[in-house]
């Protein structure tokens, strides 16, 4: 039998679609088969296996949210009809070996690109000391943009790198990235200027940032699945331990070799990232010999417009940029409020809290995630928004500096929780054919409120004298979002409740066809009806 029978499309009428014409039975006018059936047609009921109309419906609601496999397709092993070779069995990840290598490959990358972002606040009073006018009424809201513009880079660009992943690659597609951040981090010490930094730092760096990032989650996926929470977790962890560390790198070179010489140091990270994206190599097997249509470039893999159907994902795509309005305000802004606050010389502690606390939820919620089933995991990223936001408006309420700590290692535990289980929820609501360009494209909207975040504290700060507006204003785009994202699973568990009661409607429909059709089975040779159970398969 082919793998066109048992896929329910060889003009069984069991197998029909709603508001499709069965083809004429056996015998019936207008049918090119005999008259006397083969008896194997129902060969199927008879040894227990599925029927064709329930596996029919199987691959109809296979196309929902929860369920991803390619419905149709040939079944593994055997030939299609037109005499192409059948598709490869499902892809099982090794769940380690080399993923162990890539693993800590996409960590460094997470922390060189991330680590750097992050501690740019202490870049930010560099480049007011450097650049700055004192008679500039608006040079805060200027400088942050150099910033705002590199973090923004990095998600603008994604929905094209997704393109480029699928088109050429992890691995190709994070090397090239790899080499134009590294280009933009050296053009940007020979700066002398704050506008041009807008340029090599800002587009530069935050494009090919963008370039070596994204492949470095989307490869995880070809190695892992049932421990990809707790894979997804080091690596983001990453960015915490390099949180951790630059800062303390930073206060040291800024002082004794200035801003030019450092930004050369921090090239070399990106030299190292080059060398790791060589170790991306990818697993799961191209599918274009599946269909002799997808041997032509296929635009509808290129814009993958079928991650929109799913509701859930629109609903995550719209409520995770709502909550990011102000969650990139405190990296810029905080070390400048301290230093004008409390009139400290160690700020950077601020970050190293953050960083420290970050590092430890993404461990520890990363592998919670794994516990949690399909889209509850939502439910780790709305209490993260609601605790950020609160923490961002707690940082003008602090009176001394020892609860200003408290606050921020609250804001890095959370901010860990977000960003471990991104990928693993992008996985529930897609499945992992569709991921690359569902991450991407989410990244992308998310750079929107991720670069006019900062600028709008820089101008409040300018124009009022004090940061505290800013700071309470950053705290309510968070809880909005988490509000926002609390009717995913709702509307997921609605969904498979539907799903369910679908699937008991059609088992019963089938049971009563095969009744109807065990009463009329001819028996070739005798042209009377039998009892199908008195035929020898």
């Amino acid at each position: 039998m082919t793998a066109k029978g048992l896929s329910g499309e060889d003009g069984d009428p069991l197998a029909a679609g709603p508001g499709q014409q069965p083809e004429p039975e056996w015998g019936e006018p207008g049918s090119s088969e005999p008259a006397s059936p083969p008896l194997s047609r129902h060969k199927e009921p008879l040894n227990g296996r599925v029927s064709p109309a329930e596996e029919g419906f199987k691959l109809q609601v296979g196309a929902g949210d929860g369920d991803h496999s390619p419905g149709g397709n040939p079944v593994p092993g055997s030939q299609a009809a037109d005499g192409e070779p059948a598709c490869p069995p499902p892809f099982v990840p090794p769940e380690g070996g080399w993923g162990w290598v890539v693993m800590f490959a996409s960590m460094w990358c997470n922390g060189s690109v991330f680590g750097i972002q992050n501690a740019f606040g202490l870049l930010f009073l560099t480049l007011l000391d450097n650049f700055g006018d004192s008679t500039d009424t608006h040079l805060r809201f200027k400088t942050a943009w150099v910033g705002s513009l590199s973090m923004g880079m990095i998600f603008f660009c994604s929905p094209i790198v997704s393109v480029f992943t699928d088109l050429f690659g992890c691995r190709k597609t994070a090397t090239v990235g790899a080499a134009v951040a590294f280009i933009g981090l050296i053009a940007s010490s020979f700066v002398k200027s704050l506008e041009p930094m807008y340029f090599t730092y800002g587009i530069v760096f935050g494009c090919g940032s963008s370039f070596a990032y994204q492949p470095s989650l989307v490869i995880l996926g070809h190695y892992f699945k049932r421990r990809l929470g707790l894979v997804n977790g080091i690596v983001t962890a990453g960015s915490s331990v390099f949180t951790i560390v630059l800062p303390l790198l930073l206060t040291k070179l800024l002082p004794k070799i200035g801003l030019s010489h450092t930004l050369r140091v921090l090239s070399a990270f990106m030299f190292v990232l080059f060398l790791a994206g060589f170790t991306y190599k990818p697993l799961i097997p191209e599918n274009s010999h599946c269909n002799s249509s997808r041997r032509k470039l296929n635009l509808k893999k290129i814009f993958n417009i079928k991650i929109w159907k799913f509701l859930g994902y629109r609903i995550w795509a719209f409520g995770i940029p709502t909550a990011l309005f102000g969650y990139f305000v405190p990296y810029v802004h905080l070390m400048k409020y301290v230093k004008e606050t409390f009139e400290l010389q160690n700020e950077e502690v601020l970050l190293m809290c953050i960083g420290i606390s970050s590092g430890v939820g993404r461990l520890v919620f990363g592998r919670v995630a794994d516990y949690l089933p399909g889209t509850y995991k939502i439910f780790l990223q709305v209490a993260s928004f609601v605790v950020i936001g609160l923490m961002s408006m707690m940082i003008p309420l602090c009176q001394d500096f020892g609860g200003l700590i408290a606050v921020c290692l609250f804001m890095g535990l959370f901010d860990g929780c977000f960003i471990s289980i991104m990928a693993p929820v992008a996985f529930e609501l897609v499945g992992s054919e569709n991921v690359s360009q569902a991450i991407g494209f989410l990244l992308g909207l998310m750079s929107i409120p991720m670069t006019a975040g900062p600028p709008i504290a820089g101008f409040l700060r300018d124009s009022l004298g004090t940061y505290n507006l800013a700071f309470y204003l950053a705290g309510v785009p968070p809880m909005v979002g988490g509000a926002i994202l609390c009717t995913i699973p709702w509307i997921q568990y609605k969904k498979l409740k539907r799903q369910q009661a679908l699937k008991a409607s059609a088992g019963d429909t089938a049971a009563k066809i095969l009744d109807a059709d065990s009463k009329n089975v001819l028996v070739p040779g005798s042209g009377e009806p039998q009892k199908e159970y008195a035929s020898s398969i």
